[in-house]
């Protein structure tokens, strides 16, 4: 299985950024990172995900998916 890369410029990552990215709520990215599912950093008020790290969780979720399908 090849890695999912990001074509993305920026080192971090806004929330609104990842929003755009998977087509999800500020609410949904927000509960992840509180839930330590993906790291971030805040800056302020708001949070920042570096970009390898979204990279890192995007690719584990993957992981575990595949799996989770090869068991059923």
């Amino acid at each position: 299985m090849e890695r999912i890369a990001l074509n993305i410029s920026k080192e971090w990552l806004s929330v609104a950024d990842i929003c755009e990215y998977m087509d999800v709520s500020p609410y949904v990215v927000t509960r992840m990172i509180r839930s330590g599912d993906l790291p971030g950093v805040k800056f302020g008020r708001e949070w920042r995900i570096s970009t390898t790290d979204f990279e890192t969780y995007l690719n584990d979720q993957r992981s575990r998916s595949i799996e989770i399908a090869e068991r059923t």
